[in-house]
């Protein structure tokens, strides 16, 4: 069979080491450790798009930024290398697109968010490690099935266009994302990243966004904004205070280089 997702380049070990989990076989417990270890360690950003450097999302790429520097970076990434890693671990592995927004209340968007699905024992578990706020651990994929782990909780639902996801917030359910079944190949998910990254339409081309869990709480930072979520308790949601930015690249461990730490810094002051 051809590996159109060439995952025999990624360097597995490398990978692991940086979750700082073992090679483990093929298990629902296995996945759920591997699923958390990941987003932990990295965060969601677009700072490479927003810097007008982001190297594409082919595997080689993407591990260049995730193995090897530590760096985070958006759902093509996260899935791309999460992806490759659960194969050649030997788990059956299929990549999925979705419409990110509700679509009942009109403000899906194209196929450009990326998870991938794992079939164990006859389940298909939906990993989303590449959301804003991603899930901590992969959730069942099928209709009415519901997971509340640490706080934090989602539910799916299936309806004639596919799977939708939400998760539970303070006014109640929030639709996340709704995702179809068609087969996913490599060229879609440059042609979504190309969108995503360059199309004057997209947000990830002018509003930075850095976001990760922490223990107990997960923490978004915009160009603008300072969001903390504590499962149980009210969020806080406020502006960010001059200067701010830079303490938080440190809490949130963003490995940047000087170069491009001040260049962000700059551009984020810029716009305020």
């Amino acid at each position: 069979m051809t590996d159109e997702w060439r995952i025999d380049e990624l360097d597995l070990d490398g990978y692991l080491a940086r979750l700082g989990v073992p090679a483990r076989e093929p298990s629902a417990d296995a996945l759920a450790e591997m699923h958390e270890a990941h987003v932990r360690t990295f965060t969601f950003d677009n700072i490479d798009v927003l810097l007008q450097q982001h190297p594409g999302v082919s595997l080689d790429a993407v591990q260049g930024k995730f193995v090897r520097r530590g760096r985070g970076g958006y759902c093509f990434e996260h899935s791309t290398i999460f992806a490759a890693a659960l194969e050649r671990l030997g788990y059956d592995v299929r990549r999925q697109l979705a419409r990110v927004g509700d679509p009942a209340a009109g403000t899906q968007q194209a196929r450009t968010h990326m998870m991938v699905v794992v079939t164990i024992d006859g389940r298909r578990l939906l990993c989303d490690p590449g959301f804003g706020m991603s899930t901590l651990r992969p959730i069942e994929l099928s209709d009415g099935a519901e997971d509340d782990y640490r706080g934090w909780a989602y539910r799916i639902a299936e309806t004639e266009d596919g799977w939708l996801m939400s998760r539970h917030r303070e006014g109640g359910w929030e639709v996340m994302h709704l995702t179809d079944e068609l087969k996913v190949i490599p060229l879609d998910v440059v042609h979504g990243h190309h969108y995503t990254s360059t199309y004057p339409g997209s947000h990830f081309t002018t509003t930075l966004v850095v976001a990760k869990h922490l223990p107990g709480r997960h923490v978004t930072v915009t160009h603008q904004t300072l969001t903390v979520r504590t499962p149980g308790e009210p969020t806080e949601h406020r502006p960010l205070r001059d200067g701010e930015l830079g303490e938080w690249l440190d809490t949130l461990e963003v490995p940047l280089t000087e170069d491009e730490r001040e260049r962000l810094l700059a551009k984020v002051a810029a716009t305020r």
